[in-house]
């Protein structure tokens, strides 16, 4: 793995680790937004199952679901690791092979701040094309769009 084929994103919110892990993981419908969609209808909910083997679904309107990440670790208050489960194409990635992975730490900063550190690595697993991945995800309706919006349900320190 090269370090190009890694994206980093950090923000601090106010708060204990277990307050913020709670936060990210049962409000992630509020924090992913709708416009990122692979279904052929509007979305209206995401669903993250707080567990290992869980995943990370899209239902749509229509009644159509798309799980686009698998959970790979769910360690509270420290941490959480799912697959990226969509390729170059923005379409979903069928062989778990060719996924990257996204881990999120939620590291104490103090006795009420918390450190959000985000890493979307092994983005090169997604073969020809995976810098288009990386560019997606970094650019600023990516990642950072997510912490964005996370640090909207959470006061940021």
């Amino acid at each position: 793995m090269t370090q190009d084929a890694v994206v980093q994103r950090t923000v601090v919110v106010k708060g204990t680790p277990e307050q913020a892990f709670a936060v990210f993981t049962q409000q992630f419908d509020a924090i992913k937004p709708r416009e990122h969609n692979l279904l052929g209808a509007p979305i209206v909910e995401t669903v993250l199952e707080p567990r290992v083997g869980g995943r990370i679904v899209d239902r749509a309107e229509d009644g159509t679901e798309c799980a686009w990440a698998r959970v790979l670790a769910f360690d509270p208050p420290d941490r959480l690791v799912f697959s990226w489960d969509i390729g170059p194409t923005w379409q979903l990635e069928p062989d778990p092979a060719n996924a990257s992975e996204v881990e999120i730490r939620f590291v104490a900063d103090g006795p009420d701040r918390t450190r959000v550190e985000l890493e979307h690595r092994h983005l090169d697993r997604h073969g020809d094309g995976w810098e288009s991945v990386r560019d997606g995800v970094a650019d600023e309706q990516g990642w950072t769009l997510y912490l964005e919006r996370y640090a909207g349900l959470v006061p940021t320190a």
